[in-house]
């Protein structure tokens, strides 16, 4: 335990289990929503994916994290094929 009160110390904090489960969540979607993009030749949904799989690196608070994966889950819906 002194281990991890002293990479608190120093800055660090670990994920919520809310934040984990989100990052895993949207990461599978995106990754699926690319390859089916790639497969149906459909370059906003391919891009869409990628923003999915890699916008959770740009983002630390989990409200966030929350907010821009169902906007971006939902104009996969709008942009649907």
């Amino acid at each position: 335990m002194d281990e991890l009160k002293t990479i608190e110390d120093m800055g660090f904090t670990l994920p919520s289990p809310a934040y984990l489960f989100a990052l895993i969540l949207f990461g599978v979607i995106g990754f699926a929503a690319y390859r089916y993009g790639k497969k149906a030749s459909l370059p906003a949904i391919k891009w869409l994916g990628v923003a999915l799989m890699l916008y959770p690196y740009a983002v630390s608070e989990t409200w966030q994290l929350y907010a821009v994966g169902l906007a971006l889950c939902g104009a996969l819906y709008f942009w649907r094929g």
